[in-house]
């Protein structure tokens, strides 16, 4: 486990990234097509040494973060 403080990406939130059914290898990464007992990123940063080169933000998830929310009627805005 040499080297894992520099470890920084998290596949959660990634689009390649899903959770399979099978207990022995929990999660997988659809990019790389294999499954494993640890997050796909860690094994590749294990392999290689240097971070997962395919990751991407889920389309939802960066979608949800640049949507401003609306203003509901008779709402005061208060930051300015």
């Amino acid at each position: 486990m040499k080297g894992l403080s520099k470890f920084r990406i998290s596949c959660h939130g990634c689009q390649h990234f899903f959770i399979t059914y099978d207990p022995n290898r929990p999660w997988g990464c659809r990019k790389f097509g294999f499954k494993g007992k640890n997050l796909p990123a860690q094994t590749v940063y294990e392999a290689t040494g240097i971070q997962c080169a395919y990751y991407s933000p889920n389309p939802s998830m960066k979608a949800l973060r640049a949507k401003p929310r609306k203003k509901r009627p008779g709402e005061v805005d208060i930051t300015g």
